[in-house]
């Protein structure tokens, strides 16, 4: 079997918005650059798209157009490493997820016990936040409530006293808790 034909073949296989690698072929090294020629003319037929530098993805095709793959698959590799969980989503989009905000951003916060640099994905914005916690699956969740309460105290004033005032309704363990927070990030006289 020709190295195209065994692409198409494996590329028939996979889901659609799955990104992958020219990597993930097995050929022998002195084929790699035959691997990258076969997806590149696949990127030109339009059979596959192009995420990033050598990241290809299956596209859905939709009446509306093709659909981008989803935020997990575009940053599988840098939340696991070798079957390892390295790093957890938090900022906006978790925000969302728990409803703090209706907001949709294109920026991505990633947290890890090793930043980098921030750098482009399409269609996101990557940056990271160091946690100096051991990173594991049933940690994340918890990661992310801790982060969103850090970041109250990057609300603004008006924020503030909004958030008073829809805790006034919750159960007094609620406002309490609220109440301690605000209080320790000095931001505890504020009324409404």
């Amino acid at each position: 079997m020709k190295v195209s034909e065994n692409i198409a073949f494996t590329i028939d296989r996979l889901p659609k918005g799955y990104i992958f690698t020219y990597s993930d072929f097995k050929t022998e090294v002195t084929q790699k650059e035959a691997v990258i020629k076969a997806l590149n003319r696949m990127v030109a037929s339009g059979k596959i798209a192009k995420l990033s530098k050598g990241k290809y993805y299956k596209p859905e095709n939709t009446p509306f157009g093709n659909l981008q793959p989803n935020q997990a698959q575009v940053l599988k590799d840098l939340l696991e490493e070798n079957g390892k969980i390295t790093g957890y989503l938090t900022g906006y989009s978790i925000y969302n997820q728990l409803c703090l905000t209706t907001q949709v951003s294109n920026t991505v916060q990633i947290g890890k016990n090793q930043v980098r640099p921030n750098f482009k994905r399409e269609p996101y914005t990557i940056t990271f936040v160091k946690q100096k916690n051991i990173i594991t699956k049933d940690n994340i969740p918890l990661f992310q409530v801790l982060d969103a309460i850090r970041y109250i105290k990057d609300f603004e004033d008006k924020e503030i006293k909004r958030l008073v005032r829809l805790a006034l309704i919750y159960p007094p363990a609620t406002r309490a808790l609220l109440g301690a927070l605000l209080e320790q990030l000095q931001q505890g006289k504020i009324t409404i």
